[in-house]
């Protein structure tokens, strides 16, 4: 997602102006991944007194990252002030100063130039949906003012960085000056083997994936975690999201070509079958290992199917994307379970789903990509770079994590008061229940009650007493 800009004066009369409306469409989608998407599938899988707080750490996350992107995060993430190869000048644009012309995605005149503002957008709505990822780790139990806090310090820190680096031409990128371009070598100012992350498998779901895994250590488990049943209160809920993340991430994938041309086209085919293979995959691991194939598995499999397509997407076959999506939704199934084996609550199965995925995602690109990759007589160069670049995000964003959560927890603090998380977290940060029942007489939903009965004189939580 490197950048070349260009006068206005000499570029606007060459606007493609297709690519133009497919990339403010496609940011459009990937906005709707956060919320609605990830906010209802969140929501559905955690307990009924926990609902409004899921659902507002998504919306939480994108106040917080939406006006922080446009101060700095873009300037840090793409501005052409190099920095050590970690970040870019975050002053360079700072509010977006300068970027009211025309930039060219593919470097050359004449052919994809678009407005900037719309690379902006787009590119805003990933690092909202990265925040929000990591929300799903410490589900039920932490202060919303401390998620506040952290969402604008963690994108700041880990994400800004790990975009510049593997898009804005940074140490984990194709420039001569990269971590590839040292193992490998360069030619005339590109790396010889330049690591493949077309839509986000570092930059996105390494990155959050690895956050929620150090997240949920700092934090601590859940009261009850391993002892009490902890099941997702509306599944219909999580169908729904799963379905509006599947709808946007053609968004996300495809988007990221930059332009409605025949690349685009592969990506929406390769992100449809490996969706696809990775639900069978769930459902087929589920059935053998418990008898059973779930709706919670048909959602989390699609979920993971996405994940693990996200880096490829643009360099494998139709055939390498069904393989890839089977594998990563039988990994990701078996994953999910090792929370209870080694004591960490990950409460959504942000580590299961995304940082599985992830990793198994990038490391097959360098396997089944068709020009390079080891299954199709490219050499094992590939893989290589994509396992270095892989393990490069996983250190950089555990260790900045690590250190934002320990700030946070010796300062403000991150778990809401045992008693009120039995009672349930929505009532106390946010004075609000997703479900109102009266005591007796009454009906859902806050209808009229019948004559003569009584409306409980504070909501009722469906679970709450549980």
């Amino acid at each position: 997602m490197s950048t070349t800009l260009l006068p206005l004066a000499d570029a606007a009369e060459t606007v493609d102006y297709a690519s133009a409306g497919f990339l403010i469409l496609c940011a459009s989608l990937v906005l709707l991944m956060t919320t609605p998407g990830l906010a209802l599938f969140y929501g559905g899988l955690t307990r009924s007194k926990s609902v409004l707080n899921m659902m507002m750490m998504s919306f939480g996350a994108m106040g917080v990252v939406g006006i922080v992107y446009v101060l700095w995060g873009y300037s840090m993430s793409f501005g052409s002030e190099d920095v050590g190869g970690i970040i870019a000048n975050p002053f360079e644009k700072f509010g977006l100063a300068g970027t009211d012309g025309i930039v060219n995605p593919f470097g050359y005149e004449g052919y994809g130039n678009i407005p900037e503002l719309a690379f902006v957008g787009f590119q805003l709505t990933f690092a909202v949906i990265t925040v929000a990822l990591i929300s799903g780790a410490v589900a039920d139990r932490v202060k919303f003012s401390t998620w506040m806090v952290f969402s604008g310090l963690w994108v700041t820190l880990a994400y800004f960085p790990i975009a510049h680096m593997v898009w804005g031409g940074g140490l984990l990128s194709g420039a001569e000056t990269s971590l590839s371009s040292l193992v490998f070598g360069s030619t005339d100012g590109a790396a010889n083997v330049a690591p493949i992350d077309f839509a986000g498998g570092t930059v996105v779901h390494i990155n959050a994936g690895m956050a929620g895994l150090v997240l949920a250590l700092v934090v601590g488990v859940r009261v009850g975690f391993g002892k009490v049943p902890m099941r997702p209160h509306n599944v219909p809920l999580v169908m729904i999201g799963a379905g509006l993340l599947w709808f946007g991430w053609f968004g996300f994938n495809a988007g990221s070509e930059l332009a409605p041309d025949g690349t685009a086209a592969l990506v929406w085919v390769n992100t449809t079958v490996a969706t696809c293979a990775a639900m069978m995959g769930w459902l087929l691991l589920e059935k053998i290992r418990d008898g059973h194939a779930t709706s919670v598995g048909a959602a989390s499999g699609v979920v993971a199917g996405l994940v693990a397509i996200t880096p490829a997407c643009g360099a494998l076959s139709p055939l390498g994307s069904i393989v890839l999506g089977l594998v990563a939704g039988a990994l990701s199934a078996y994953a999910v379970g090792l929370k209870f084996k080694f004591g960490f609550d990950d409460s959504l199965d942000v580590v299961g789903v995304h940082l599985v995925a992830g990793l198994w995602g990038t490391i097959g690109a360098g396997l089944l990509s068709t020009s390079t990759g080891l299954f199709y007589g490219g050499g094992v160069q590939q893989t290589v770079v994509q396992v270095l670049v892989a393990l490069a995000s996983l250190v950089v964003s555990g260790v900045v994590t690590l250190v934002i959560a320990l700030a946070l927890k010796a300062t403000m603090g991150w778990r809401i008061p045992e008693d009120v998380e039995v009672a349930g977290i929505d009532q106390a940060e946010h004075a609000e229940s997703a479900y109102e029942l009266a005591t007796r007489g009454g009906r859902l939903g806050g209808a009229t009650p019948a004559p003569g009965a009584t409306r409980s004189s504070e909501s009722l939580d469906l679970e709450g007493a549980k």
